[in-house]
């Protein structure tokens, strides 16, 4: 017993030695023992359970963490959602502090645009910052925001100025190709953006644009917004808005825009420079076809019509802005300020331009241009065409608008030549002469001047009629003389011209410069009976609705030569046409009137005429004033001159001139009846001294007799004298002016 309790093991106590209670004893039995200290049959199943219970226990852990990592990642993300919500919510706070008050907001004025129409209600250009008026959505083709909305802004409709789901799809589309392929903005901030903000690519311009595109949706409906985008947006080749670049690229407008154009447009606004059909019509013809492609997937479109859409020619616009047109748009603007002051608002400006006279002016002399003007050597022309009351109807102010914008025909002051001699003459019949007053055709000298005939010949006496008609530069330089320089300028300023005149001889031969315009307007009383005809091009101009804020006053113009003295120049310069100088601008069947003019080493050649429709007046020559090869007014300009009035006058009933019956002026009851026996010695006497003068082929004239075949004595004649007293004021014209020459 001892040796047993001997060798008895005591198990450690947890308990104190005081108190201690052997029932208390907490201690390991054999059973729970680790293997090795039990017996050998009982070793293995209680550590086999004890690694189930703890692989259970390890699987618990495990599907605990997977979850709780779950609930981890859920808890940051809102946390996180909370913290960027505050830190966005800050940033929209920042920025929106730092824009104006949003009672203050409001759309900015669109540039003001000036629609410029022709007699006929057609538009002849539109003028402005934008190119183009505003339309309404109603009043423009519905391909064209279907094409928008489309390519642009499918949910358009439906968001609230921001669209999520675009954003998202951008952004995904842009990581996942590793550029930038897709835009996140919708049409709302895209008009944001181009209204209120610049276009650098900030967070706090994006911050703006997404609260002015809230602010926009809140106060304007869908449509409007649309509307406003559509005007507004850039097209590329200096177009905004829809109605523009259908103008700069179809010579349409937008009300008109079928399909395809209207999804070349809508391709536009992607890279509007880059896919201009005037830079790359491929290019834009290709995402025209996208375009399409998204309006079929939005269902806009059918199929067939993709099909026809697709089958029609690509459109190709020009470089620039071309028709003869545009030099009377660009007159309009010129003229505009000085009538209104400052545009502040949509104009509608009816003008006096016929577009088929301007159309056949245009192709008039480009094609005398194309078939003459490289082997004349004349690179340039321009035409002005108006009526009795100074409306200029037609106007062309070179050979292209599109290479040269410069107005030759208003803006360019040269010299006229001997388109001036007109005025002479009838600043010498105010003064008593008459057409059948006889001077001597011979060398005359004035002071260091000697001026001598195109043809260096001389004819002895002559009439003021055929002096005219042949343009003899002697017999102009003796009646500047007689009557005096000054009352030749005094009398072609009464009728229209306004640029310096100086006071000398040389004035007859038309040394001094002017305008076409104002040389053209200057002939046109002659035609109307006497009454002066102020150039002018603006009828009307009215705002977008309609309030008229100028109305032309030329309906009354004061009368600036007396009906004898129209009837007789009209006499003397319908011979210029039938007989003298200006053969080539006959018009079959029509009385007509005119006078050519060539300056110094043929740099102009001009013809001014008019019948009792319309004065024309057309010049020729090269913009650095170059010699053109022998070209003179009876030359080139008179002929073309001939064409255009001729297709202006197809379909008109034939009227005679003013003051003139069959020709003959003596038999209109407007002018001063000379003394009984006039009419009939009038003839005698026109025949009797009175050569047939007939062009060469170049202009110049040359002398015959009556059958046309024998020249006359080109021998010298004592010079005639001139300078002598000079007579002022009229007088009537007698039976002895007629024996005596006047």
């Amino acid at each position: 017993m001892a040796g047993n309790r001997k060798s008895q093991r005591i198990e450690p106590s947890f308990q104190g030695s005081a108190g201690r209670d052997d029932d208390d004893d907490f201690h390991v039995g054999a059973g729970d023992r680790v293997a090795g200290g039990g017996r050998k049959g009982g070793r293995g199943k209680p550590a086999k359970a004890e690694r189930q219970r703890r692989a259970s226990s390890r699987r618990r852990d495990s599907s605990g963490g997977v979850f709780g990592l779950f609930r981890r990642l859920f808890y940051w993300c809102i946390v996180l959602g909370i913290w960027g919500a505050i830190g966005v919510g800050g940033l929209v706070l920042y920025y929106g502090a730092r824009m104006p008050s949003a009672t203050s907001w409001s759309i900015p004025d669109r540039p003001p645009n000036v629609k410029i129409l022709a007699v006929s209600g057609d538009i002849i250009a539109n003028r402005g910052l934008t190119g183009g008026e505003a339309l309404s959505l109603e009043n423009m083709s519905p391909y064209i925001p279907q094409a928008v909305i489309a390519i642009e802004d499918r949910r358009f409709y439906s968001h609230f100025g921001v669209d999520p789901l675009g954003l998202a799809r951008a952004m995904l589309t842009n990581v996942t190709t590793g550029r930038m392929v897709q835009g996140g903005s919708t049409l709302t901030q895209q008009l944001a953006k181009n209204m209120f903000l610049s276009p650098e690519r900030t967070l706090e311009r994006k911050v703006q644009e997404v609260l002015l595109a809230f602010w926009l949706e809140h106060k304007y409906s869908k449509d409007q917004i649309l509307a406003m985008y559509l005007n507004r947006v850039f097209f590329g080749s200096n177009s905004y808005g829809v109605e523009a670049a259908s103008r700069r690229y179809f010579n349409k407008s937008a009300r008109d825009v079928n399909l395809g154009e209207a999804a070349l447009l809508a391709g536009l606004l992607k890279a509007p420079s880059r896919l201009s059909p005037a830079r790359d019509p491929e290019a834009a013809e290709a995402r025209a076809q996208v375009v399409l492609g998204a309006m079929r997937e939005e269902g806009y479109v059918t199929d067939n019509e993709i099909k026809s859409a697709m089958s029609q020619t690509p459109a190709r616009a020009k470089s620039y802005w071309s028709g003869a047109q545009y030099y009377a748009a660009d007159m309009v603007m010129a003229q505009l300020p000085g009538m209104i002051g400052d545009i502040k608002e949509d104009l509608v400006i009816d003008t006096t331009i016929d577009l088929d006279l301007e159309k056949k002016a245009d192709e008039t002399l480009s094609a005398m241009l194309d078939k003459d003007g490289a082997k004349s050597n004349a690179s340039q022309a321009a035409l002005v065409s108006i009526d009795g009351t100074g409306a200029i109807r037609a106007l062309v102010g070179g050979r292209d608008y599109a290479e040269s914008q410069f107005d030759r025909a208003s803006k360019a002051k040269r010299q006229p030549g001997s388109a001036f001699k007109p005025f002479v003459y009838a600043a010498a019949l105010e003064a008593g002469r008459s057409p059948l007053s006889v001077r001597n055709d011979a060398p005359v000298k004035i002071g260091n001047w000697t001026p001598e005939n195109y043809d260096q010949k001389y004819r002895g006496e002559v009439t003021l009629a055929s002096a005219l008609a042949n343009s003899l530069n002697t017999i102009a330089a003796q009646l500047v003389m007689e009557v005096g320089p000054g009352e030749v300028i005094k009398l072609a300023r009464r009728l229209g011209i306004e640029s310096d005149l100086q006071s000398n001889a040389s004035i007859a031969l038309g040394t001094s410069e002017v305008t076409l315009v104002e040389l053209t307007s200057a002939y046109a009383p002659f035609m109307n009976g006497g009454y002066k005809a102020t150039p002018h091009i603006i009828r009307r101009i009215s705002t977008a609705e309609g309030k008229v804020l100028y109305e032309n006053t030329y309906d009354n113009p004061p009368r600036v030569l007396e009906p004898n003295i129209v009837s007789m120049m009209n006499g003397m310069m319908m011979r210029v046409i039938t007989e003298g100088t200006g053969k080539n601008a006959r018009i079959p069947g029509w009385p007509a009137a005119g006078k050519s003019g060539t300056t110094q080493s043929f740099r102009d050649a001009l013809f001014v005429g008019y019948t009792s429709n319309l004065t024309t007046g057309v010049w020729f020559g090269n913009d650095d004033g170059k010699s053109m090869k022998k070209v003179t007014g009876g030359g080139l300009p008179a002929k073309a001159w001939g064409e255009f009035m001729t297709a202006a006058h197809a379909g008109l009933s034939p009227s005679p001139l003013f003051g003139t019956a069959n020709g003959d002026p003596l038999q209109d009851p407007a002018r001063a009846a000379p003394e009984e026996g006039g009419d009939q010695l009038f003839d005698i006497i026109s025949r009797t001294l009175d050569t047939d003068q007939r062009p060469a082929g170049n202009g110049e004239a040359v002398a015959t007799d009556q059958t046309g075949a024998v020249p006359l004595d080109d021998g010298l004649i004592p010079p005639t004298d001139v300078g002598g007293e000079r007579q002022t004021g009229t007088r009537r014209t007698t039976l002895f002016d007629f024996l005596t020459g006047g």
